[in-house]
């Protein structure tokens, strides 16, 4: 007989064989998915489309990833393989890459945009519940901080890589290469051995002594107050910072146009640095100081990386501010998962919590970039940073006053 949920989230530890997968998984997908970035623009102007017609392609992926977000986390919660499911979305994006390659035709283009943002819909929720599945929720804080290592790593890598085989070959070619790291990501994925990912687990279920219909209900969790109150906290989050390094990159072009690519590179490099470097600690001290305080010193750095965008006129000192944008990323790319398996944990549906903080994601970077934008034409930059400060200082203060914290007790990880 397979060990219970219950079994499992106390005693229950994976090989180093599944979790170094896990790890190189996650590094192959983020070099799969730096391609179809930045890139896709600058390929499809090199293929002679409009800017009317890239916007539209890119709107396309946009809304698809906004409304596919509960419905991937549900897919994944009722799969009884997240591997499995996970295997056939980056097979999905390497199909996409290899359509952008081949046929940059309107139709074919808009189908792999849609393609490649459904599996993307799939693939966040499905490492997050490989993860859960594998170590349990006394150890997630620590293997979510290592997912956030090597993602980081994986963007930083491909970045360069991507950057110089488009320079030296050409545009095209760098879906090419996001098709060769597919190959990479899925032997990465076929090193995480199925049995050891429990399944119950990874959906955020226990086993119970008594059935209890309202705790797995769908309508309850949805009522659960910690989660109405970070999916607020994630939408002022994103709100406040996805509209900073837009508004920072006009700034560098305006002020320092030959050097503008090597200090936009910079302001992208360097925060992904902090968070490779940081953020497995961050996940130890989420089990030692709780959420909350982690969550306040993201927003504290958030806030003051917007006030100093506002007040600092020397270029290359803005890509020293970007060392807060590492500390805020470090702090929410491992809280996400981490507070939704803290209050989905029992309801069998964690997956589908994550899509609805996904949804929030979403619409405050929409949000961010549609009033960070109109802000700065209308009232200049400097008032478009304080703006977004100000939005990071409101996140602070529901931090402090509404977010309850959600650091699991011993007693409720064991269940009833």
């Amino acid at each position: 007989m397979s060990p219970s949920p219950v079994a499992s989230a106390r005693g229950h530890h994976p090989s180093a064989q599944s979790q170094r997968g896990l790890d190189w998984f996650i590094f192959f997908l983020a070099d799969v998915q730096t391609g179809f970035g930045p890139f896709v623009a600058v390929y499809l102007t090199t293929q002679k489309w409009t800017q009317s017609e890239i916007g539209l392609i890119l709107s396309i992926g946009g809304i698809i990833g906004l409304i596919g977000q509960m419905p991937g986390g549900a897919v994944i919660d009722a799969a009884r393989s997240e591997r499995l499911v996970a295997g056939l979305a980056v097979a999905t994006i390497g199909l996409s890459a290899l359509a952008y390659a081949a046929w940059p035709i309107f139709p074919v283009i808009a189908l792999a945009a849609i393609l490649h943002a459904a599996a993307s819909c799939v693939l966040g929720p499905a490492i997050a519940a490989i993860s859960l599945g594998l170590v349990g929720p006394e150890a997630i804080g620590e293997r979510l901080g290592r997912n956030a290592r090597y993602a980081s790593l994986g963007n930083g890598v491909a970045a360069g890589v991507m950057g110089v085989v488009g320079y030296l070959l050409s545009s095209r070619a760098v879906f090419v290469v996001s098709f060769v790291f597919v190959i990479a990501t899925l032997l990465s994925l076929a090193r995480i051995r199925d049995r050891e990912i429990d399944p119950e687990q990874a959906h955020g279920a226990i086993a119970r002594a008594k059935p209890d219909p309202d705790a797995t209900s769908i309508v309850h969790l949805l009522h659960q107050r910690p989660l109405v109150v970070f999916a607020c906290v994630v939408f002022l989050l994103q709100f406040a910072n996805a509209a900073m390094l837009p508004l920072t990159a006009g700034i560098v072009t305006a002020r320092s146009s030959q050097g503008a690519p090597m200090l936009i590179a910079l302001c992208i490099i360097v925060p992904q640095a902090i968070v490779a470097l940081i953020s497995p600690s961050v996940g130890r001290k989420a089990q030692v100081w709780g959420r909350r305080p982690l969550l306040m010193i993201a927003f504290a750095a958030l806030a003051a990386r917007g006030t100093l965008f506002a007040t600092i006129h020397d270029p290359s000192l803005l890509v020293a501010v970007q060392v807060l944008d590492g500390i805020t990323a470090a702090v929410f790319g491992v809280m996400i998962p981490l507070i939704v398996a803290d209050v989905a944990f029992g309801s069998g549906h964690f997956n589908l919590a994550q899509g609805i903080i996904g949804t929030a994601t979403g619409i405050g970077a929409s949000l961010s970039n549609m009033v960070g934008g109109y802000v700065s034409d209308h009232f200049g930059h400097g008032i478009a940073f304080l703006q977004l400060a100000a939005v990071a200082s409101l996140g602070l203060l529901v931090v402090w006053a509404l977010m309850p914290e959600t650091r699991l007790a011993e007693g409720a990880k064991q269940g009833s």
